[in-house]
């Protein structure tokens, strides 16, 4: 199977299918624990939560399955946000469209406790619309409050990973180049996507160039060797995952 990440296309249909199945395990084990402790899931403080480009659900999902919030899940493709109302579906959910503009219609400024944007900025070939996913992130969340990009780690391309190898080995990608990516898929099979190389740089300038403040970088590794992942996973030697959050003063 292969898509690219242009979610929104005709054809991306079968991506959101091919997305839901894949079994996130090093993401579940390594990237989203880092998500959730920079914004501070499940503390009392954080009451409503921003999943910006939600895909199929499933980290929303998981929000709520972890703290007591509401969860406004948001994306621009419909056949994302289908898979998510049929297969991840909570009360605590809203599952939003994001309009050909951008913006987050539906939310007042200020008006989030906790914002995040899990591979989202990957499948963006336009650093001008970062910049704009970022300010509007910034707009919605209260001051005070935290935002958190999640993306492979642009530093680990071309490594084979327990379930995915993003970019090929060898290679030196640039600001904004296309790099491959393959999701490992239950049974054997497998989607390939074209992603985006964004380096930790760009993080940082567009979050900064946003407001947001006290900015801070992460590159969790598997803490302990886990039967989840096998004897020796490249998980427990470089960071799969780029973490990078600010706070809304």
């Amino acid at each position: 199977m292969s898509n690219s990440t242009a979610w929104k296309e005709a054809d991306s249909g079968d991506a959101a299918e091919g997305y839901d199945s894949y079994d996130d395990l090093p993401e579940r084990l390594i990237g989203y624990p880092a998500v959730f402790h920079a914004l501070g899931i499940g503390s009392s403080a954080v009451r409503t939560v921003l999943d910006h480009g939600c895909g199929p659900g499933k980290v929303a999902a998981r929000v709520v399955e972890a703290s007591g919030a509401r969860v406004v899940a948001a994306d621009v493709s419909p056949h994302m946000l289908a898979v998510a109302r049929a297969r991840h579906a909570h009360p605590r959910i809203e599952h939003r469209l994001i309009g050909d503009d951008g913006r987050l219609a539906f939310l007042d400024d200020g008006s989030v406790d906790a914002a995040m944007s899990c591979f989202v900025y990957v499948t963006v070939g336009e650093v001008g619309a970062l910049h704009d996913i970022a300010a509007e992130v910034h707009r919605v969340l209260r001051p005070g409050g935290r935002y958190a990009v999640l993306d492979a780690n642009p530093r680990s391309t071309g490594i084979r990973f327990s379930t995915f190898r993003t970019g090929e080995p060898g290679r030196v990608y640039t600001k904004g180049e296309a790099r491959p990516t393959r999701l490992e898929l239950p049974g054997g099979g497998r989607l390939d996507l074209t992603d985006h190389h964004w380096p930790c740089r760009t993080y940082l300038d567009v979050l900064g160039k946003a407001g947001f403040t006290d900015l801070d970088v992460h590159e969790p590794v598997l803490p302990r060797h886990s039967p989840l992942l096998g004897g020796r996973p490249a998980e427990a030697d470089h960071p799969p995952f780029l973490v990078v959050s600010g706070v809304k003063r």
